[in-house]
């Protein structure tokens, strides 16, 4: 699709939402009060602090997505891949440093979209000219991801807010165990979705975040060469061989052939018709256990859009820092204690400033 034409939906999708439901308050939003919500975090943190940070990220993403909707399912992916690892706590955002390579180092990390990095940091900045250093990079993780499927035309539903900024990365192997692969079964990714308290009719909602985005042909190239996987279908497959004609390919095609751009339940539509380009995707049709659940997004539009915002609420408390643990950072991919040590380093004649941060 030509970028024109990605700006064109982007501009029409965003406006008919906006014009439709002129500005969400935390309270319309939609929230399943089943949900428990950890100690430390609520639906109206920032009431007092930063009463305007929802609205500094809208209107900064809706100026992003206007030229380039694409980065919605890279702020939505980076959200998923902090949570999964160490939860929600900012760390994916973090450096390596001299301790090792930090989370972004990792194989599954290596494709985060690097624009998305960047405009945590943009809104980071704006959010603390508009009311000082409040507003945790773990937090703006979770609204951008939020706002990411709001304005792509997904659900809006509440994020529970209070999160701190982790002080420690995950390591490579840590990674690796806490982020599915996309060529695991559906075995697999209940397994290791069940010790994060996640049930089936949340892992297949979660992955109806795939209906938005693009990936990289060596993620799902073992299912076309050298033998084609029996449960892809035909057509579906010869398309893919002209986009990754090998299978080390270095190209990208999109997750969702129906409607890549738009959040949402196509992409269950496509795993009805043998359509799913993952492994971990075509998989959830196949598995009888959670086939069912698959059908009933597909069919039911609604239904999904309610069990996705309560497996969304549910990932963006995973084992996050509350209260005093933790910090705000400064900048989102270095921790506070380093930033003092450089500024300790630059401007040794002034020791006093070691004790404070300017940024």
């Amino acid at each position: 699709m030509a970028v024109a034409t990605k700006s064109s939906i982007a501009f029409l999708l965003i406006s008919s939402l906006l014009l439709g439901s002129p500005y969400l308050s935390l309270s319309e939003a939609t929230v399943d009060q089943s949900v428990p919500i950890v100690s430390g975090l609520s639906w109206t943190f920032y009431q007092n602090t930063c009463p305007t940070v929802e609205f500094i990220i809208r209107n900064y993403l809706m100026s992003v997505f206007s030229s380039d909707i694409g980065q919605a399912a890279g702020l939505l992916r980076l959200h998923f891949h902090d949570c999964f690892v160490q939860g929600c706590d900012a760390s994916v955002l973090l450096d390596g440093s001299a301790s090792g390579p930090g989370e972004q180092q990792a194989p599954p990390n290596l494709t985060l979209r690097a624009r998305a990095f960047q405009i945590i940091n943009e809104l980071r900045n704006r959010i603390e000219n508009a009311c000082g250093r409040v507003v945790s990079c773990a937090d703006i993780v979770a609204l951008a991801a939020r706002e990411s499927v709001y304005l792509s035309g997904g659900p809006y539903y509440g994020v529970p807010l209070g999160r701190r900024d982790g002080l420690t990365f995950a390591t490579i192997n840590a990674t690796l165990q806490n982020l599915p692969p996309p060529f695991a079964n559906t075995t697999t990714i209940l397994s290791m979705l069940a010790t994060k308290n996640f049930d089936p009719t949340d892992v297949v909602a979660l992955s109806g975040g795939h209906t938005i985005g693009l990936s990289h042909c060596t993620s799902f190239t073992p299912r076309l060469y050298p033998n084609q996987d029996p449960t892809m279908d035909q057509t579906f497959a010869r398309n893919l061989k002209v986009i990754c004609p090998t299978a080390n390919s270095t190209n990208t095609t999109v997750m969702d052939i129906r409607s890549p751009n738009i959040f949402d339940n196509k992409y269950y539509v496509d795993l009805l018709n043998r359509q799913g380009l993952f492994t971990s995707d075509q998989d959830l049709y196949t598995d009888s256990r959670t086939r069912g659940i698959v059908t009933s997004f597909a069919v039911n539009q609604s239904l999904f859009f309610e069990k996705f915002a309560v497996a969304m609420i549910k990932m963006g408390q995973l084992s996050v820092l509350t209260g005093n643990n933790g910090e705000i950072r400064a900048n989102c991919s270095v921790r506070n204690s380093r930033i003092k040590s450089d500024l300790v380093s630059v401007v040794e004649e002034l020791p006093v400033e070691e004790g404070r941060s300017e940024f």
